[in-house]
C-alpha cells in the first residue's frame, strides 16, 4: 500500500530558518509519495484517486517534481505516462522511501504492544558487526547479467558500428532485461532507428521487434519526432528546399474508411482563396490504394509524383496531391505491414507529421483521443510554430460543423486549445439520385447534384482551414465562415 498524502502531518510554526527547513522536508515528503503513486499508476487521474487528491492538485505536485529534479520525469504516450530514464533510475529509492513511510505509520497504528525501553545499563554493542544477509535475486537465472550490465553492453555499440548492431542497440533499450527496466527511445535514437529502416539496412525481425515493442509500451512524442526527422531526411533531398506551401494537409485513411472525403472540396476552396495547399496521403494497400489519387484527379486537383510536378501544380492551380507511394515508397511499404500485423504502428502516427513541403501550418485529424496532444507535443519538438489537430475525426482534418469540436493547436509555438461550438443545424438527408458514388461526389462541385448536409461540411471544413492559417483571415471563425460561404458560391467562376 502506498502512503497517503494526508498521512503526513502539517502544523503551523514560527518563521525561522529551522522551521522553514522542516517545512521543506514535509513538502518533499509529499512529493516522494506523489512520485511513487505516479510511477505505480502511470496515470495522473488514477494516482490522484489512490492518494485521495483532486487531479489538478496532483498535477501541481508533478510540476513541482519536474522543477525540483530538472527533468520531465514522465512522457505522455498513447498508453499513459512513461517514466524517463532519469525517473527509472530514481524508482528503487522512491519505492523504498514510500514503503518506509507506510511501515512507519503502520507500526504506530497496528495495536501491537510496545516493549518498555531498556535500562541504559543493559545496552552494549557487539564487538564485531553481523555480516549482511546473503541474498540472490530470484529473477536472475544462473549466469544471467543484470540490467545494468546489459545496458553497459549496449552502450559499447558506437555510432560507427554496423547498421544491424546499432538498430539492435535501440531495440534493446526498449526492453533491456525485462521487468520494466527498458525505457522509451530518445528523439535521436528513434531518428537513427528509422533512418536505418528507411535506408533498407534493417532485418525484417528487427523492424517487427521495434514497432511491436513501441506499440506495447506506447509511442512518446520524442519517438514520433525522431521518426519524422528520419522520414523527412529520406525525402527532402529529392524535393529540394525551394518549394513552399501555406497549408500542409495530410490525409491518411484506412482502406475500410468509406465516408465521403469532402475535405478535398474544402481544400480546393482554400486554394482558390489564394493559398498554396499540399495534400499528401495514403489509403492503405490492395484495391483501395489509389482511392485519393482517383478522387483528387476527378476534382481537378493535380496528382504529383515529384518536385517538378508539385512546383508546377502549385504555380498553376495552387494545390497538389502527392501519393505517399510516389513520395516515399519505403514508408508506404512500412505502413502496408498493417496487413501482416493488424496493429496501428508508430509509422502511421509519424507520417501525419511528415510535412514533405515546408508550410505555414499543418491540419491533422487524429482519431485516438490520447494521440491528439501527443502529435502536438511532437510538433513542438520538431520546432513547428503553427499546426492544428482536429479532435473527434478519423485520420483526416474534416470538420463536422453540426457538433462541437476541439482544436488542439500550436499558435506561434505555444499550445492553445480552442473549442468550437456547433456552428449549424444539421439539414435533413437529401434523397440520393441514381448515380455512382464518384459521380455524386464529383457532381456536388459541378452543381449537377445538391446535398445540403455535404455542402455544410465542405464550407465548415474550408472555414476551419482558413481560420487556421497564420494571419489568414479576419479576427475569428465567423469571418472565416463568411469567406468560405463566398468561395463556395463562386467556386465555378474560378
Amino acid at each position: 500500500m502506498m502512503g497517503k498524502l494526508h498521512d503526513i502531518p502539517t502544523m503551523p510554526c514560527p518563521e525561522t530558518l529551522e522551521t522553514r527547513s522542516a517545512g521543506s522536508k514535509l513538502a518533499r515528503g509529499r512529493l516522494i509519495v506523489a512520485l511513487d503513486a505516479l510511477m505505480s499508476k502511470r496515470n495522473v487521474t488514477l494516482a490522484a484517486r489512490d492518494l485521495g487528491l483532486q487531479t489538478p492538485a496532483l498535477s501541481r505536485l508533478l510540476a513541482q517534481l519536474r522543477e525540483e529534479f530538472n527533468d520531465p520525469l514522465f512522457v505522455r504516450t498513447g498508453r499513459g505516462l512513461v517514466p524517463t530514464p532519469f525517473a527509472e533510475a530514481l524508482r528503487p529509492r522512491v519505492q523504498a522511501l514510500a514503503l518506509e513511510i507506510d511501515a512507519l505509520f503502520q507500526a504506530t497504528t497496528d495495536g501491537a504492544p510496545r516493549e518498555a525501553p531498556l535500562d541504559p545499563g543493559w545496552s552494549m554493542q557487539r564487538p564485531a558487526p553481523v555480516p549482511a544477509l546473503e541474498v540472490r535475486p530470484a529473477t536472475l537465472l544462473e549466469g544471467e547479467p543484470t540490467p545494468a550490465r546489459l545496458m553497459a553492453k549496449l552502450d559499447r555499440i558506437g555510432p560507427d558500428a554496423p547498421a544491424h548492431e546499432r538498430l539492435a542497440r535501440n531495440i534493446g533499450v526498449l526492453g533491456i532485461g525485462g521487468g520494466g527496466h527498458g525505457r522509451p527511445l530518445t528523439s535521436g535514437e528513434a531518428e537513427e532507428a528509422m533512418g536505418i529502416i528507411l535506408a533498407g539496412n534493417a532485418d525484417p525481425a528487427q523492424i517487427g521487434a521495434l514497432l511491436g515493442m513501441i506499440r506495447v509500451r506506447g509511442t512518446t512524442a520524442p519517438e514520433l519526432a525522431g521518426f519524422v526527422r528520419a522520414m523527412q531526411a529520406s525525402i527532402r533531398p529529392g524535393l529540394g528546399e525551394s518549394i513552399r506551401a501555406d497549408v500542409d494537409w495530410p490525409c491518411f485513411a484506412s482502406p475500410n474508411y468509406h465516408n465521403p472525403p469532402w475535405f478535398l472540396h474544402a481544400a480546393r476552396l482554400v486554394s482558390q482563396a489564394g493559398y498554396r495547399v499540399v495534400l499528401h496521403g495514403n489509403t492503405g494497400g490492395g484495391n483501395a490504394a489509389a482511392r485519393f489519387d482517383i478522387l483528387a484527379a476527378a476534382l481537378g486537383i493535380p496528382v504529383c509524383a515529384g518536385a517538378a510536378d508539385i512546383a508546377s501544380a502549385l504555380s498553376r492551380e495552387g494545390i497538389a496531391y502527392v501519393p505517399l507511394a510516389d513520395l516515399a515508397p519505403q514508408i508506404h511499404r512500412l505502413i502496408d505491414l498493417h496487413r501482416l500485423t493488424l496493429f496501428r504502428s508508430a509509422v502511421l502516427e509519424a507520417v501525419h507529421l511528415l510535412r514533405p513541403i515546408p508550410g505555414s501550418t499543418s491540419l491533422l485529424g487524429v482519431a485516438k483521443p490520447s494521440y491528439k496532444e501527443l502529435h502536438r507535443d511532437a510538433a513542438g519538438i520538431l520546432g513547428w510554430k503553427d499546426m492544428v489537430v482536429l479532435g473527434s475525426v478519423r485520420d483526416v482534418a474534416q470538420l463536422n460543423p453540426f457538433r462541437p469540436a476541439t482544436m488542439y493547436r500550436l499558435v506561434d509555438g505555444e499550445a492553445d486549445d480552442l473549442v468550437l461550438p456547433a456552428r449549424m443545424v444539421e439539414p435533413r438527408a437529401t434523397p440520393r439520385p441514381r448515380v455512382t458514388s464518384l459521380e455524386y461526389w464529383q457532381g456536388l462541385w459541378s452543381g449537377a447534384t445538391r446535398d445540403a448536409r455535404a455542402e455544410r461540411i465542405i464550407v465548415g471544413t474550408a472555414a476551419f482551414a482558413l481560420f487556421s492559417i497564420p494571419g489568414g483571415t479576419g479576427s475569428g471563425f465567423d469571418d472565416a465562415l463568411d469567406q468560405a460561404e463566398r468561395l463556395w458560391k463562386d467556386r465555378r467562376k474560378a
